[in-house]
């Protein structure tokens, strides 16, 4: 046997060095499409609409054991699903901003494992901040700026990832302080990642979808305003106003919803889900149901009485989560 260069090993050891360079990834990591913005629609490469369909973690401290490769695989394979958002609260018990720096740094892990279980399962997934209580998204502008310019720098060649910077302003937040604060944001994210969707949330819990196509940021492409509902609590009059954003050429995402009421509880109302989704399909608008977890109300998706992290049957569902499933097929 001749001596000379193993060019084996020396693949192995230049991949080693381009991964921790940067301008290494595994290869499932690029196996989906990149997505961009169109008019009011999500498309591929070939400009052909593309509709998310998925769902939602519960917050990454509380439910982390729903993120894993299995269940990411099963939902992909046997309930339909495209996408799958990861809720990172930022505010509440042990939030990204109100918990200690060993607690950030387990969310930041959870969130790099579920990139990765997505990119592997071939999903597109949701990196989300989640405010709720602290209500303004500039009260921890600071820290979401520091947070998806890492995230931007750190997936910047994962073209299954999207941004979505402040899950549901509230308690009076006017447009003009998200307006402000999301320009700061996707100004962050920009310096890193030119090209990844960018989901920006409404005032009153992202229901006013209206009020930001009066105004949209500009200057920036492949942006995507949040619209929520829960059609126990919300029907046609927010669908209106979603028609009325969509009429003035604003892109629509619904990254969070179900069919109880607002509260997350109370009982299902599928005739009003039913009317939601023949609009959602209709406009091509993409949709992640709320939420991936036992937790014991109305809009989890699984049974509290289980703890199965994967191969849910029929019998491990929800009332919520049966239907659901079923708009995926």
């Amino acid at each position: 046997m001749k001596k000379g260069v193993n060019y084996r090993i020396v693949s192995f050891f230049l991949a080693l060095v381009l991964m921790f360079s940067g301008l290494y990834m595994p290869v499932h990591a690029a196996k989906l499409p990149a997505l961009k913005v169109k008019g009011t629609r999500l498309v591929n490469a070939r400009g052909k609409t593309v509709q998310l369909k998925g769902v939602s973690t519960h917050g990454l401290s509380w439910f982390p054991q729903y993120v894993n490769q299995k269940g990411f695989a099963y939902m992909k394979k046997q309930w339909g699903i495209n996408a799958v958002r990861l809720a990172m609260y930022t505010a509440e018990y042990n939030g990204y901003c109100t918990g200690d720096a060993k607690n950030r740094r387990a969310l930041e892990k959870t969130i790099d494992r579920g990139v990765k279980y997505a990119a592997k399962a071939g999903l597109y997934v949701i990196i989300d901040w989640h405010i709720l209580s602290d209500a303004n998204p500039k009260t921890y502008e600071k820290q979401a700026v520091s947070f998806f310019k890492r995230m931007a720098s750190k997936y910047k060649k994962y073209t299954n990832v999207i941004y979505e910077i402040c899950n549901e302003p509230n308690g009076g937040t006017s447009w003009s302080d998200i307006r402000s604060y999301a320009g700061n944001v996707v100004k962050a994210i920009r310096s890193k990642d030119k090209k990844a969707v960018i989901l920006i949330g409404t005032p009153t819990w992202s229901q006013d979808v209206d009020l930001a196509a009066e105004s949209p940021l500009t200057g920036y492409k492949n942006l995507m305003y949040s619209l929520h509902f829960y059609a126990g609590t919300h029907g046609e009059y927010l669908r209106q106003k979603a028609q009325t954003a969509l009429d003035q050429g604003l892109p629509l995402f619904v990254s969070e919803f179900g069919i109880s009421d607002a509260s997350g509880n109370g009982s299902l109302n599928k005739e009003e889900g039913s009317r939601w989704m023949k609009f959602l399909n209709k406009n091509k608008i993409s949709y992640m149901g709320w939420s991936l977890s036992n937790k014991e109300e109305s809009s989890a998706l699984l049974k509290s009485s289980g703890s199965k992290v994967t191969g849910w049957k029929n019998r491990d569902l929800t009332p919520w989560g049966k239907w659901l499933v079923r708009q995926f097929k």
